[in-house]
């Protein structure tokens, strides 16, 4: 579906309904059939939104990818055109984007991604949820990224756009997030007054934010790269001492897991001013608004 500015505002709106009444919208899936097909582990996405089509009266078809690719015993083509005539739609969590890619373009059915190596919009999606409950508005919203230009950058880059907030990503050398998410992303930004910026510095970037980000420096399949990445992401870690210079009203967050200690000390992510476990509540109403819309 198309996610523009209108539809990510819509989503926002039809997420706090469910989150406020969802007794409103149980049965509204009822007799939908889903397919959750994981190459990854997961704790988060898996559980909400499992517990999401259950609450809404759908059922959800579990296939385990996690020792075996998609695509490895059969092609993905022929897995998209068998699960098209059994399922309504197809939540993946997958290594590459072009897996997903691949599932949308042969079936006839829509597909969620529930995280990919380029993307992670269910997980942006809430965290913007999130921060709207927690300030009121996004628009002009001051959000600090601080570590790797990975799939959860992207796409808070991607929904700041949209938003109307004003990111700034700061990142090492090397490990930027990629030129055509952010010229993208800078061109939607021209209609919502948002803002984008990539720099270095990861105090310039948390000076005066409303809210900070930080996600693991080595994600699943960078494992080998984990010693090189500690090195080079020393100077990223939100700390006291960092935290201390964004606003007074400022909030912590992270998609989790943390690897506490190297992104992220005990002190920061256990505080007062960590949200990290409502972002994880409201995967679930985001999610469940994603459902509606694209099933109903």
């Amino acid at each position: 579906m198309e996610c523009g500015p209108a539809q990510v505002r819509e989503l926002f709106h039809l997420a706090g309904d469910i989150k406020a009444r969802p007794d409103r919208y149980r049965g509204a899936l009822e007799g939908k059939f889903l397919a959750m097909i994981f190459e990854k582990p997961s704790l988060r996405t898996r559980v909400t939104f499992e517990v999401g089509i259950a609450s809404l009266g759908g059922t959800s078809v579990f296939l385990d990818h996690t020792a075996t690719r998609l695509g490895a015993r059969e092609s993905i083509r022929d897995t998209a055109k068998n699960l098209e005539r059994m399922v309504h739609g197809i939540i993946a969590r997958v290594f590459s984007q072009e897996s997903l890619d691949d599932l949308a373009a042969h079936g006839g059915i829509p597909v969620i991604n529930a995280l990919s190596d380029r993307f992670h919009p269910c997980q942006a999606l809430s965290d913007f949820f999130t921060l709207e409950e927690r300030f009121g508005g996004l628009r002009g919203l001051k959000f600090a990224y601080v570590g790797d230009g990975n799939n959860v950058c992207h796409s808070l880059v991607a929904i700041a756009a949209r938003v109307g907030a004003h990111i700034r990503v700061a990142t090492p050398a090397g490990y930027e997030p990629d030129s055509a998410v952010v010229t993208e992303a800078k061109r939607v930004a021209r209609e919502t007054r948002g803002r984008i910026e990539i720099i270095r510095s990861a105090e310039d970037a948390v000076a005066g934010a409303q809210a900070v980000y930080t996600d693991v420096w080595a994600s699943m399949g960078q494992e080998g790269e984990s010693a090189a990445r500690e090195v080079a992401f020393a100077g990223y870690q939100v700390n006291e001492a960092l935290f201390s210079q964004a606003a007074s009203d400022a909030v912590f967050l992270h998609c989790l897991p943390a690897h506490r200690g190297s992104e992220v000390t005990d002190s920061v992510i256990d505080s007062e001013r960590s949200i990290v476990f409502d972002q994880s509540e409201n995967r679930l109403h985001v999610q469940k608004a994603i459902l509606l819309t694209l099933l109903n």
